[in-house]
């Protein structure tokens, strides 16, 4: 019999308006990074930050590391480095040596404007943020939409996850 061990990877959801006001956003993002990480079958406890911030400081963040003076919806700040896209595609683990935790990367999400773009997609604000966070947790395993191919298949992996999440039920 093979045993499979379960890895509880450490989700860090903060928000700059306070906890008890997010607290369903944050289980949701917990959520929607556990669930992608899985799908990659990442088997080593890694870390994520995420921070849930408005248009005004993701702007900042958008300028400050992209010269776009403009708000965003996702921001993604990868710590690891791939050889190519995926958790088999990791080139050289750099644990956090004090605690055994190998730091993924951070994000970066404006609640105003997955409000904005769920009108806009006629989506509920759950499934923009599950989206959304989906997107970019892949992004910090390394795969990016540079082109037609890699945007498709960041398309189908973040489409199987949200399926996965129940957020799609047949083949949208």
């Amino acid at each position: 019999m093979i045993s499979i061990k379960k890895i509880e990877h450490i989700i860090c959801a903060y928000s700059e308006e306070g906890d008890s006001q997010n607290s369903n956003c944050k289980r949701l993002i917990e959520q929607a990074v556990k669930k992608t990480l899985q799908s990659e079958a990442v088997d080593t406890l890694c870390v994520v930050g995420v921070l849930m911030t408005d248009d005004e400081t993701i702007r900042d963040y958008n300028l400050e590391y992209r010269t776009v003076n403009e708000p965003t919806d996702i921001l993604s700040f990868p710590m690891q480095s791939f050889a190519r896209p995926g958790w088999v595609g990791l080139k050289d683990k750099e644990f956090d040596e004090s605690t055994g935790e190998l730091p993924l990367g951070d994000i970066v999400i404006s609640i105003e404007t997955v409000k904005r773009q769920a009108t806009e997609f006629e989506n509920t604000i759950e499934y923009e943020t599950a989206y959304l966070i989906v997107h970019s947790t892949l992004h910090l395993l390394g795969y990016y939409h540079d082109n037609e191919k890699n945007e498709k298949i960041m398309h189908e992996k973040t489409k199987a996850v949200m399926r996965e999440m129940g957020f799609i039920v047949d083949d949208q």
